[in-house]
């Protein structure tokens, strides 16, 4: 364990040489901030998932058309009687279609694309799924005809319109004249925000040629949620008449949409931070060329220090010290700019319309950057220190 004196004399030594000390810091805070940024990041987008998983969302299914990719470009269908099948297996309480479709909206002559869905307003699943009702205004009901409920992004100047719309206000989709009844509470990305929801009933009288839904959602016993899934396999397979491993329909639970996001999620962050830690090691190689470049400018120092009755011992912890030290002051360092700019990320976002796209600050986070830190130069400083323990004391006071 370091002494007083010996913390005093090492305090005294980087004072002496700032500049030098600035730059060792600098290197090492430029990768902990960085590092801060991108996990504090991960940390709020695992808190989103989490949320999610949490959420009404998770006893819902997801039925699409293989090739189609749920947008209906396919000659493969998905109709009532896909329903119907679904509807019919063990553990469903409830299945019902939805359409979507790019759609051309206008409004005081301007002219903009976005995306239409409709659906069954006595077996509301999406907006269950997302979490939301209405900021303004109502949700759909059922028997809703010639009426749309607009996204958040409708209610923000230049988001989608430069002027807000309003309730009661008329605008016109696919040349088709609706009445607005309601906004719905942001969501969090800009294309949720900016979608536009009608009945199926609206849909289909827009669309008399539609043969297909886009997706099929189905509310399920969650506590037995992977044998619903292989039910709805069979009895599709079933009623579509394919073979098993033919099929021309895929079955998803929100979980598992969901896993596969966090897997995705976790490479990105692991390449991400790998990135930054070689960010580090090449800091922890210049901070330790610092203090070799210190341990050879204090040669004749370290003989004087030794010749008065200073251990190796005492020498190691004073140069392992100084660069822990900077480690430190680096790590605290680094831990506030990464806040600060990921606070500042975080706003922008939000401003842009991506609000769940929010950094999550822990203490943990703190402690553990700064600790990494000061490991870090620990580390970096070890040979040095080593070096210095081992000078001979004769040959040091002769060092010119």
């Amino acid at each position: 364990m370091i002494s007083g004196e010996g913390i005093k004399y090492s305090l005294e030594n980087l004072k002496k040489n700032k500049g030098r000390s600035f730059l060792t810091i600098f290197s090492i805070l430029v990768g902990i901030a960085t590092i801060f940024i991108f996990i504090s990041f991960g940390l709020g987008l695992y808190n989103y998932i989490d949320e999610l998983s949490s959420s009404s969302s998770a006893d819902k299914i997801l039925v699409i058309t293989q090739t189609a990719g749920g947008f209906g470009i396919s000659s493969i269908t998905l109709n009532d009687s896909d329903i119907d099948a679904i509807a019919k297996t063990p553990g469903v309480y409830e299945a019902t279609g939805m359409y979507f479709s790019a759609a051309e909206v206008k409004n005081d002559g301007e002219l903009k694309y976005v995306f239409l869905i409709s659906y069954d307003p006595k077996k509301d699943m999406i907006l269950d799924s997302f979490g939301v009702g209405a900021e303004q205004g109502r949700v759909l009901i059922p028997g809703d005809k010639k009426k749309a409920l607009l996204g958040y992004n409708y209610l923000v100047p230049n988001k989608i319109f430069s002027k807000p719309l309003k309730i009661n206000e008329k605008i016109e989709i696919n040349g088709e004249e609706l009445r607005i009844i309601g906004f719905l509470e942001q969501i969090g990305n800009p294309q949720d925000d900016s979608q536009i929801y009608i009945t199926n009933e609206q849909y289909e009288a827009m669309n008399p040629d539609e043969e297909s839904y886009g997706e099929i959602f189905a509310r399920v016993d969650m506590n037995n949620i992977e044998k619903v899934v292989d039910g709805v396999e069979r009895n599709l397979r079933k009623s579509r008449n394919v073979e098993e491993g033919k099929e021309d329909f895929t079955v998803q639970s929100f979980n598992e949409l969901i896993e596969q996001y966090s897997g995705a999620l976790n490479i990105v962050i692991g390449f991400v931070v790998l990135i930054a830690l070689i960010s580090v090691l090449v800091s922890t190689i210049n901070t330790a060329n610092t203090m070799i470049t210190s341990v050879l400018e204090r040669y004749r120092e370290i003989g004087i220090l030794k010749a008065v009755g200073a251990r190796n011992r005492e020498i190691f912890d004073i140069f392992l010290f100084e660069s822990s030290f900077l480690g430190f002051i680096a790590g605290g360092l680094g831990c506030i700019l990464g806040w600060a700019l990921a606070s500042l990320g975080g706003k922008i976002l939000d401003n842009l319309g991506w609000s769940f796209l929010q950094p999550y600050f822990s203490v943990y986070l703190f402690g553990g950057l700064i600790l990494f830190a000061v490991i870090t130069g620990a580390i970096s400083g070890a040979l040095p220190a080593i070096k210095a323990a081992k000078i001979n004391t004769v040959d040091a006071l002769r060092y010119e």
